[in-house]
C-alpha cells in the first residue's frame, strides 16, 4: 500500500520528523523531532517548531507560527482571514492579491485541545492550555487555561 503522503519539495523538515500517512505539507517548515498525525494539512508560510505533536485531522494554515514543544490536539483548526470571501466585489474568484494573511502565534510549550478553533491575529502564550472545543477569539495569556465559546480564562496552570 502506498503512503499517500503529499510532501512538496519546498517543505523544510528537520531531523527525526515523523509524518503519518494521508498528510499534505507544502511550503512550510517543520522542526526536529516533531510528529505529524494522519489527515493533517500544513500550508505554505506556516512554521512548526521542534518537539511538537500535531494530532490527526488538524489544519495549520498560512501565517501560523507554532513554537517549540507545542501540542496540537485532534481536529484543531486555525484561520488566517478575518473576513473571508470566495469572490471579489465584482464576482470574480479571489486570489492571493485580494486578501492579506493575518498571522497567529502559538508560543513555546502551549497545548491546544481537540476540536479547538483558533481565530487569526492572536497569540497563545507560553505554557497556556486551550480546552477541547474552545473557540479562541482573543490572546491567551501565558500560563493560563482557557475554555468555552468564546474562550475565557478559567485559571492559571498548576505545575
Amino acid at each position: 500500500m502506498s503512503d499517500f503522503r503529499c510532501i512538496a519539495g519546498n517543505v523544510t523538515m528537520g531531523v527525526n520528523v515523523t509524518v503519518a500517512n494521508f498528510v499534505n505539507l507544502y511550503g512550510c517548515s517543520i522542526g526536529d523531532n516533531t510528529k505529524i498525525g494522519t489527515f493533517v494539512e500544513i500550508q505554505r508560510n506556516a512554521a512548526v517548531g521542534r518537539n511538537c505533536k500535531i494530532s490527526s485531522h488538524s489544519f495549520i494554515c498560512e501565517g501560523v507560527a507554532i513554537e517549540d514543544g507545542v501540542f496540537i490536539g485532534h481536529g484543531v483548526i486555525f484561520t488566517n482571514d478575518k473576513y473571508p470571501r470566495a469572490v471579489t466585489g465584482n464576482g470574480t474568484l479571489q486570489n492571493d492579491a485580494d486578501w492579506n494573511v493575518v498571522p497567529t502565534t502559538v508560543k513555546r510549550g502551549a497545548s491546544i485541545g481537540s476540536n479547538a478553533t483558533i481565530l487569526c491575529g492572536l497569540t497563545i502564550g507560553e505554557e497556556a492550555i486551550v480546552g477541547a472545543g474552545a473557540v479562541v477569539t482573543a490572546d491567551v495569556p501565558a500560563g493560563t487555561i482557557v475554555a468555552g465559546n468564546p474562550a475565557r480564562v478559567l485559571r492559571k496552570v498548576k505545575r
